[in-house]
């Protein structure tokens, strides 16, 4: 059961949708110009930036996770 709920958590993780990280006064300074690929590229840059700490956090939780499983079977 846990293994099911670990899977379904994963693949709720990788579905991709689109998402707004612009703040106010970049989305105004951006909005403002003919071409929307600036916005586009600070947009897809912000969200490539929000990532790691998401990462990192799994990588803590995973060797936590690891060493509480190894000091129980032993």
């Amino acid at each position: 059961m846990k293994r099911k709920i670990l899977i379904l958590l994963i693949l709720l993780l990788m579905l991709t949708f689109d998402a707004e990280a612009q703040c106010a006064m970049c989305r105004a300074v951006l909005e403002s110009e003919a071409s929307q690929s600036a916005a586009k590229g600070i947009n897809d840059g912000i969200m490539y930036l929000m990532i790691f700490p998401y990462l990192l956090m799994a990588g803590v939780g995973y060797m936590i996770w690891r060493s509480r499983k190894k000091s129980r079977t032993e």
